[in-house]
């Protein structure tokens, strides 16, 4: 199984011939979801998703289906049988890679800010996990997290937390459009080996770095 990281919070999964990629936003290229067989949506921000990218990705390849929740699919009516709705504890396929849907409600940004609905999808019976924006414990374990680095909701203090909590073998460092190279350095010695420890191997995969998820501590 190859990922391949691309602007923000999207990755491109592909194994045994199916791609699919996660969480194509604004800050993602186009080329991101090119030729692929799936798009799961985590929810409806415009850093995880653009109407207009995903119309136009299956205007270009109408046998495209996109797994996500009933609020970004409410955004994409019109699109029919492409689209189908999933939330906690579904479970679906994709060219042979399991998928199971987990988490409900993006992390607090403030209390005066409006929580929306929020889906993290693990990969390959725990190959691969990417939250969303939130601190979902799939509740099975985890070979690759892709942790995110910098939002509104969150801090590094809750970061070193949860993979501490989750305990994957490794960490893979995702949602850092908002960084500069100064932050992103920052983050790396406070999840990495300098830090204070998050209990797994942490790495940062810039845009158009691939990692084979074969078990394995880092990318390539």
């Amino acid at each position: 199984m190859r990922l391949t990281k691309f602007g923000h919070a999207c990755v491109r999964v592909e194994h045994d011939g199916a791609t699919l990629v996660i969480d194509p936003g604004l800050f993602t290229e186009p080329a991101a979801v090119e030729g692929a067989d799936a798009l799961l949506i985590t929810h409806e921000h415009f850093d995880h998703v653009t109407e207009d990218q995903v119309r136009a990705a299956l205007a270009a390849n109408p046998g495209l289906r996109i797994w996500t929740n009933t609020a970004v699919a409410a955004q994409l009516s019109g699109l029919g049988a492409a689209v189908t709705v999933v939330g906690e504890g579904d479970a679906f396929e994709v060219g042979g890679i399991d998928v199971t849907v987990h988490g409900e409600w993006h992390a607090v940004i403030h209390p005066d800010v409006p929580r929306v609905r929020n889906i993290g999808f693990l990969l390959d019976g725990g190959r691969l996990f990417h939250p969303g924006d939130a601190l979902t414990l799939p509740g099975r374990p985890v070979e690759t997290l892709l942790l995110p680095l910098a939002a509104p909701w969150n801090k590094t203090g809750e970061l070193i937390d949860y993979v501490r909590e989750l305990r994957p073998a490794r960490a893979l460092g995702v949602h850092e459009a908002v960084l500069s190279e100064v932050g992103l350095g920052i983050g790396t010695h406070l999840l990495g080996a300098n830090g204070p420890g998050i209990g797994a191997p942490y790495s940062y995969l810039p845009s158009g770095g691939t990692l084979e998820l074969t078990g394995g501590p880092g990318p390539e």
